[in-house]
């Protein structure tokens, strides 16, 4: 599935709340960019039987207390596989259209990055896609296409009631 009919599905899927389809059309431009940057049109994250992507949280030596949650994709089955050093019978390894992995980071409030792996075989170099990073080019994206919310001018006389 290449990025447009991802992108297509995403708002095919999107709740009809008269909102979430155009949101989704509105952010398509910089899901697909970000997407575009990276090897793969799917990835495979490992979950929880429940559907809970498995999240790492990682802390910096230099500053203990400083840490980051992320999740990790992968490029293959086989490196989800590798990745988990002991077999846990709870957690998978699904594939995951690219778009739709960065478009679910936005509901991810708890998930610092996500990092894909983009050569099979080779765990040691990814590439980070910090959330709030993937939030700001939104906001940009929102705020160039007006799509933010606004009030909408009305010929009713304020003093109706």
């Amino acid at each position: 599935m290449d990025l447009a009919q991802q992108i297509q599905l995403l708002i095919d899927h999107a709740p009809r709340d008269g909102t979430t389809p155009q949101m989704v059309e509105a952010i398509s431009p910089i899901l697909k960019l970000l997407a575009s940057q990276l090897k793969h049109l799917e990835y495979h994250i490992l979950q929880t039987l429940d559907e809970g992507w498995v999240v790492t949280t990682l802390s910096n030596r230099a500053q203990p207390d400083v840490e980051k949650n992320v999740i990790y994709a992968f490029p293959t089955l086989a490196d989800a596989g590798d990745f988990q050093s002991s077999w846990d019978p709870q957690v998978i390894a699904v594939p995951v259209a690219v778009t739709h992995i960065l478009f679910q980071m936005l509901a991810l409030e708890t998930v610092t990055s996500i990092v894909f792996f983009d050569t099979p075989g080779n765990l040691a170099a990814g590439t980070e896609v910090r959330r709030d990073d993937l939030q700001r080019l939104i906001q940009t994206q929102i705020q160039q296409t007006h799509l933010t919310p606004r009030s909408y001018p009305s010929n009713i006389p304020p003093n109706i009631a």
